[in-house]
């Protein structure tokens, strides 16, 4: 069952390869009530205790398949239901540290419906966006 915030908790945890944390993942929905094709997300930073990761270093993991910012914008045919989590991976060797955390989390989603001068998004800043936004949750725990 999904959380009503953005941001879940359940999934985030650190990633590991034989053994090492090399990363993390924070798992995120769709605040779009009717879910969107993934050419429509516009994916944005991400900042973990003031540590900024920028939209190139997310991988977003959406219906068990990986997709970069620039394959996001090419994946016309794939659909994240707004039912779905989608899994933002980073990698950072040695993970995080356990304890608590926080997370912001930025993207949006174009909508065909709207005109161009308003269907904007700033990847680094919610001055000019639309349909999105920037998504902070505190004391997310890494064990």
């Amino acid at each position: 069952m999904l959380e009503s915030n953005v941001i879940q908790y359940r999934g985030f945890h650190n990633l590991f390869e034989n053994g090492r944390a090399v990363g993390f993942q924070i798992p995120v929905r769709s605040d779009y009530y009717r879910g969107i094709w993934l050419s429509q997300l516009r994916p944005g930073k991400v900042v973990v205790d003031d540590m900024i990761f920028s939209k190139e270093e997310v991988t977003w993991c959406i219906n068990g398949k990986d997709y970069s910012a620039a394959e996001l914008a090419e994946a016309g045919s794939a659909f994240w239901r707004v039912t779905d989590v989608a899994f933002l991976r980073i990698r950072k060797e040695g993970g995080l540290s356990q304890g608590f955390h926080k997370v912001s989390v930025r993207f949006a989603a174009s909508c065909s419906y709207m005109p161009p001068f308003l269907d904007q998004f700033d990847e680094n800043s919610d001055e000019v966006s639309f349909n999105g936004g920037t998504y902070t949750r505190d004391h997310m725990i890494i064990v």
